[in-house]
């Protein structure tokens, strides 16, 4: 993890919630606060049980967020990308994580001293409130998935999953989406096996509700049917 220049006009701190609440020059005055880092592809930011004394904000690219189980499998709990940020659990507990972080690309991140931090928060009431709605809001996420995987099996979970991916209207009422994990990570994301995505991409593919083009790339071709087994549990 190496540290780099960041060019004016580009603050990392314009990009997240966090900060949207102050003026551009209190943004200036915290991105000064901040420590630009770059990560390399499949670079580890840190480990379980590692003390992480950082706010770490995603400026460009994206970091997976994992746990691995004592048999070696591993879950990804969720994806960074640009404005996202990981470590204000700690900030808020002092508990030490239990997941690791690593770059699924090149990165370049905002790294805050958990004291430097501490000291902006009592100077800009703002960041605290709004710290704490994200943590509320990813506490209803992990409820949110907890409930789909108890509920929903994997199809409906996997057809929630396409339609809430960012998509692109065709002619003919098709709708392009591109997968932006690899299938394995979606897998784990969705909490099933690589096997099973697999069958149920190629079911639904059967079925005349997707069709998978090269690549990463996939259409849409019957979003009502595809939003009928999203809410079917």
């Amino acid at each position: 993890m190496t540290t780099s220049a960041e060019r004016p006009g580009d603050l990392c701190v314009s990009r997240v919630p966090l900060f949207q609440g102050l003026t551009y020059d209190q943004q200036v005055e915290v991105a000064g606060v901040a420590r630009p880092t770059h990560l390399d592809r499949a670079e580890q930011v840190y480990s379980a049980g590692e003390d992480v004394s950082q706010l770490m904000v995603v400026h460009t690219g994206r970091v997976k967020i994992a746990r691995t189980s004592s048999d070696g499998h591993e879950q990804i709990i969720r994806v960074l990308g640009p404005g996202d940020f990981i470590g204000e659990s700690a900030f808020l507990t002092g508990i030490r994580p239990d997941h690791t972080a690593t770059a699924l690309e090149d990165a370049q991140l905002c790294v805050f001293d958990h004291g430097d931090l501490g000291r902006l928060v009592e100077k800009h009431t703002s960041i605290g409130l709004r710290m704490l709605q994200g943590v509320s809001r990813r506490l209803g996420e992990a409820e949110a998935r907890l409930a789909a995987v108890i509920s929903s099996d994997v199809s409906s979970r996997l057809a929630d999953y396409l339609l809430a991916l960012p998509a692109q209207s065709r002619s003919e009422g098709h709708i392009d989406v591109v997968l932006p994990l690899a299938k394995k990570d979606i897998a784990s994301l969705l909490d099933t096996t690589p096997e099973s995505l697999s069958r149920q991409l190629r079911a639904l593919s059967d079925a005349g509700v997707i069709v998978q083009g090269s690549g990463s790339r996939i259409t849409i071709a019957d979003a009502d049917a595809l939003s009928a087994l999203a809410t079917d549990t």
